[in-house]
Order: structure tokens, then C-alpha cells, then sequence
């Protein structure tokens, strides 16, 4: 999943709601989302955060931390 994520960024550099259900789809492969799952997930949604984040985005990033349990970068 780190290594499918480096192309989350790579196109525009900004996080995207397709690319954020992409990522989450990719974790819930197995139907649950471990502890290195959430690490890489929080670190991805830390850095998109850095950035001008668009309030959908956003919205979508704190749904998936609630419902998921990812911490926060």
C-alpha cells in the first residue's frame, strides 16, 4: 500500500476523494484495516493536509479516520 500511494501524489500532488477510496479499497482488501494499514493512511492524509485541501476532501479524510481509527500525522 506505501508504494501504491507514492502515485496518490505523483500526478498533482494533492489527495483527491477517488484516490482516497483507491487507497482505503486497497487496505479493505482483507475487510479489516491493520495498524501498518492506518500508519501509512494517516501519513498520507498528514501530508495531503499540508496543502491547500479542498472542504469534500477533507470531509472525506475525517470520515475515514472516525470510522477506521487512523490517527492523525
Amino acid at each position: 500500500m506505501a508504494f501504491r500511494s507514492i502515485a496518490v501524489f505523483a500526478d498533482d500532488g494533492q489527495l483527491d476523494i477517488g484516490e482516497i477510496n483507491f487507497l482505503l479499497g486497497l487496505a479493505l482488501r482483507d475487510e479489516i484495516v491493520d495498524e501498518d494499514e492506518k500508519r501509512v493512511l494517516g501519513q498520507i492524509f498528514a501530508q495531503a493536509e499540508k496543502g491547500h485541501v479542498p472542504a469534500n476532501v477533507q470531509a472525506r479524510i475525517e470520515e475515514v479516520r472516525i470510522k477506521h481509527d487512523i490517527p492523525r500525522g
